[in-house]
């Protein structure tokens, strides 16, 4: 699948500056183009692989490259003043070439919450092509205010993509890993599992072809349920033996012919399982699924077809969904098998409901502080029961 990524705001840039790097360590083509939009010039300083031609600061005016300062109205309103320029960074996108664009952004912060949604929609009304975006949530940890952003983001978001991918920062960061590590495997989570993802179907001079096709159009009509995806990840090291075969921790057999026996099969469907029960990239419930999407890649010795059969099968039922689609992704060089699962339309999400909760509670929290902090004021400045008449 080729997409059109566009970077908004510190996070969106990062990822995006990730997938530019997968792709390139890879070989897999995904990205034709890559832009990233910020308010915050620093920001755009730290991304090594996007061409600086294609970082583009906006709101020069306003903020002087300083950033929102996590307010995503100042964002929307810069966005908003600015989405011609921001439009004509991605004229020279080859259109004709690209299966989709792909925005991605930060919906804690300011940039790309408040952004992210205004570009989505200009992007719709003059492309045919399917916009998707997709969203961060900020971790628990972060405050209040991170949330409130994000559950007025998400919601305005959601409503302006296609369909929006979400990955939940809270669901992976780990307890006493360091702010900057704990991105850094994060970003690298977000661009493995959407890579193997994009890159099904794409074949090159040399490639292998699958034997059951997963290519741009499976992809598009999975995601085309509109609404939440999330994505599911499990993945298992092979190696090779010149002594005895091809030996591999994945089948347990000892040559490439026992590699379709019954164990083989079973082991690939196991992996399908552990990708689906696993840690998706936002929690959510299989019975609340209304299309799914499985990829198996590896090299093909390792592809067993009737696995991958029998792990559709089982999504299928976990999922209740009779849009269930799968196939399998040869990879020659690759030293491991991975099974990708694409959820799409989700709607068991106690993770989004529970943000709204939190934001709801951080808004009456803010407004009460604001008010509070008012009356203290004029408490403060009328002390005296004769009042002072003010200069102006």
């Amino acid at each position: 699948m080729k997409l059109a990524m566009i970077g908004f705001g510190q996070a969106g840039g990062k990822i995006v500056d990730k997938f530019v790097e997968y792709d390139q360590r890879h070989g897999s083509d995904i990205v034709r183009s890559a832009v990233a939009v910020n308010t915050a010039e620093a920001d755009l300083m730290g991304l090594n692989h996007i061409p600086s031609s294609k970082q583009i600061l906006i709101g020069q005016l306003s903020v002087k490259g300083h950033g929102v300062g996590a307010d995503p109205d100042l964002g929307r309103e810069i966005a908003e003043e600015n989405i011609d320029e921001i439009q004509n960074a991605l004229n020279d996108v080859p259109v004709h070439e690209i299966d989709a664009f792909l925005i991605v952004a930060g919906l804690g912060g300011g940039t790309g919450s408040g952004g992210a949604p205004v570009l989505a929609n200009r992007l719709k009304q003059i492309h045919s092509e399917p916009v998707y975006g997709l969203g961060v949530l900020p971790g628990s940890e972060e405050g209040g205010i991170y949330t409130l952003n994000a559950a007025r983001s998400f919601q305005t978001f959601v409503r302006e993509v296609d369909n929006l991918l979400v990955f939940d920062n809270d669901a992976w960061q780990k307890t006493g890993e360091s702010v900057q590590r704990g991105y850094e495997e994060i970003n690298e989570a977000i661009a493995t599992r959407f890579g193997v993802l994009f890159g099904a179907g794409e074949v090159g001079d040399d490639s292998e072809v699958a034997e059951s096709v997963v290519d741009s159009s499976e992809i598009i009509n999975t995601l085309s349920s509109g609404g939440v995806s999330t994505v599911g990840y499990a993945s298992e090291n092979v190696e090779n033996s010149s002594s005895g075969g091809l030996l591999s921790r994945l089948t347990g057999q000892s040559t490439a012919d026992d590699l379709d026996t019954a164990s083989t099969t079973n082991r690939v469907t196991s992996l399908v399982r552990k990708a689906a029960l696993g840690r998706l990239t936002l929690p959510a419930e299989l019975d609340g699924t209304e299309r799914a999407l499985l990829v198996v890649a590896g090299p093909p010795q390792y592809l067993n077809r009737k696995g991958i059969e029998r792990g559709r099968k089982w999504v299928e039922g976990q999922t209740d969904s009779m849009e269930v689609r799968g196939g399998d992704y040869p990879l020659m060089d690759s030293g491991k098998v991975a099974s990708v699962i694409l959820l799409s339309g989700v709607y068991k999400i106690d993770r989004i409901n529970e943000l709204q909760q939190i934001a709801n509670e951080a808004k009456e929290n803010i407004d009460s502080i604001r008010n509070e902090s008012e009356e203290n004021l004029n408490e403060l400045v009328n002390d005296d029961e004769d009042e002072l008449e003010s200069l102006f």
